[in-house]
């Protein structure tokens, strides 16, 4: 990624249309969808210091246009005598994938990860998403071997 023509920061309030997009997209690329009141609740909490779900968003230098997002937030661990984060949600326009965006916006999540003293950055995806795989295979060296299981409440 060419830093001169891209910018990773915390959101504004004015992003919120962009953002927006970008999040309802990646719900839409999992086959899912989400009621309007649970995409209002995550922005707010976004923006709210005192809640853990924090925000990267990248925004296009010339152009002003937030292109990607990554949601992520820090939790205690029962293997970790510090804080771990889970890596949430993790999209870029789909027209600007492969330039090192998704990567960068990962960087910036362990970036912080050190800068707080967190033990580790995970997150998962699902197993025929090649795409993100190979990028993180690159990062990681491969998964744990870990399947997640989920039961629906």
């Amino acid at each position: 990624m060419d830093a001169s023509k891209y910018t990773i920061r915390r959101p504004l309030e004015s992003d919120r249309e962009q953002w927006e997009s970008l999040w309802r997209s990646y719900v839409v690329f999992y086959q899912s969808s989400l009621a309007d009141d649970l995409t209002t609740v995550l922005w707010q909490r976004i923006h709210d210091l005192q809640h853990p779900i924090m925000c990267f968003v990248v925004e296009q230098a010339d152009t002003g246009d937030v292109i990607g997002l990554v949601h992520y937030f820090p939790h205690p661990g029962t293997w970790h005598n510090k804080f771990v984060c889970y890596l949430e949600d993790l999209f870029v326009s789909p027209e600007i994938r492969g330039g090192g965006i998704g990567e960068a916006l990962i960087k910036a999540v362990t970036d912080e990860a050190k800068k707080q003293n967190w033990a580790e950055v995970y997150w998962h995806t699902k197993e025929n998403n090649s795409v993100a795989r190979g990028l993180y295979d690159k990062l990681t060296g491969g998964t744990d071997g870990f399947i997640v299981y989920r039961m629906e409440l």
